[in-house]
């Protein structure tokens, strides 16, 4: 199994041995909560690296916007080169939610322009947690965001083999349900083409493409070749392997039975929810919202995915009614059989605490309007972030990072009894 290996041309001083010291015993202690006191360019993250490297446990770095975060992002990949260090923050260059303004009878569709590249990234970062120990993602505070049951995401993943039997219409098949899109022409990430025996599949995590030649019902051989997203396709090289572990092209899928079940299910909240508009007067939303959410199943039907899935994300996991939903936080407990067994580091925790318990609310006031009016069902407000509650839940051993840290965080450093720390670590 990979191990952290930190790479670095220069050794910890000053504080930073003392606090490296005293971070990994009490995390080896189980200690939940520590905070670590420092300005900007004490060197804050390379103290965080030793720690990582010394725990060795996977770790989410939490950073409260974009720029730090891939700021970071650069420096743990320079300190662990060798490792798996990603990036998973919102895959939008600009993004206006979907909402309703009742005064003027103003009704605002949901319009973003996704950046493909923080698209792969994010793939990448999920991928690389379910496969590899050595992981650690930088994030923003998407990271508390509904993207899907991981159990779903796992189960849907496919293993082809050389030498594996399958028609061609089957395989084919699997990648439509893993939500891959054939592109004979445009050829591009999450899609994949056929040309005669041959079927290549570009995932979506983009670094690659997966060449199967098949022989009548028969894998003959699988390519991998490795590449850069460019106009050209720039092949780097080319590798022939034994079998290639095939994820789903996104997030949000449930396998076929389960779907089935969900449509169902999304059918007697509609029909609960028109009753219970007719009975307000609100004949026009009603109207508007079975026309909405049947066209919503019919593409479900159809192709297993519609514009705004995400809404239906309770019933496509099978929650109840205001259970927590499904974030990145859930994949790093899969990874570790949901003992929390997973190192959090919240930089700049006096500004990303208060964000990560501000989420919430804001995302339930205007879902609620959109619900009021007939544009979605009332299980459109379980998709949504996580509480600060349910964060606090799902997170294991945490640390702090701030010149100034916030009263949430002192307190919960306090209760552990840090008072005899150095003052870098209080």
């Amino acid at each position: 199994m990979p191990q952290f290996k930190l790479v670095a041309p220069f050794q910890p001083t000053g504080d930073q041995p003392q606090a490296i010291a005293k971070l990994t015993k009490n995390l080896q202690a189980n200690a939940p909560h520590q905070v670590l006191l420092g300005v900007t360019g004490s060197g804050k993250t390379f103290t965080m690296a030793n720690v990582i490297a010394k725990t060795q446990k996977p770790t989410l770095v939490i950073s409260h916007n974009k720029t730090l975060a891939a700021q970071l992002y650069q420096e743990f990949k320079e300190f662990f080169p060798q490792n798996s260090v990603n990036y998973f923050v919102s895959y939008y260059d600009y993004y206006q939610p979907e909402a309703y303004i009742p005064t003027t009878d103003t009704y605002i569709d949901k319009d973003a322009k996704i950046n493909e590249e923080l698209d792969r990234l994010r793939h990448s970062s999920i991928q690389n947690l379910l496969d590899r120990q050595d992981t650690i993602i930088v994030a923003s505070v998407s990271c508390i965001y509904n993207i899907g049951l991981p159990s779903d995401y796992l189960d849907l993943s496919i293993t082809v083999k050389t030498g594996q039997t399958i028609s061609r219409q089957a395989l084919l098949r699997q990648l439509t349900n893993l939500q891959y899109n054939r592109k004979d022409i445009n050829f591009s990430r999450g899609s994949f083409r056929v040309r005669g025996e041959t079927i290549e599949i570009w995932p979506a995590t983009g670094e690659k493409i997966v060449r199967l030649e098949l022989k009548g019902n028969l894998i003959s051989s699988i390519i991998v070749r490795q590449t850069q997203e460019t106009q050209d396709l720039f092949v780097k090289r080319e590798i022939k392997v034994n079998e290639q572990h095939l994820y789903p092209a996104k997030f949000w899928v449930a396998p076929q039975d389960k779907l089935k079940l969900a449509m169902d299910n999304i059918r007697l909240e509609l029909d609960e929810q028109l009753k219970k508009l007719k009975k307000q007067g609100k004949l026009l939303d009603a109207e508007r919202l079975r026309r909405r959410t049947n066209y919503d199943l019919e593409m479900m039907q159809e192709v297993g995915y519609c514009h705004g899935i995400e809404n239906y994300s309770r019933h496509l996991e099978f929650r109840q009614t205001g259970e927590s939903p499904y974030s990145l936080l859930d994949y790093f407990n899969h990874v570790s059989q949901g003992m929390n067994d997973f190192l959090t580091i919240i930089d700049e925790s006096h500004m990303t605490v208060p964000q990560i318990g501000a989420m919430y609310e804001g995302d339930k006031a205007r879902k609620q309007t959109l619900i009021d009016f007939g544009f979605r069902l009332p299980s459109a407000l379980d998709n949504r972030p996580l509480k600060f509650k349910e964060f606090e839940q799902k997170i294991g051993p945490v640390v702090y990072t701030s010149a100034t840290p916030g009263k949430y965080e002192m307190a919960k450093a306090t209760a552990m009894s840090l008072r005899g720390a150095h003052p870098a670590l209080q």
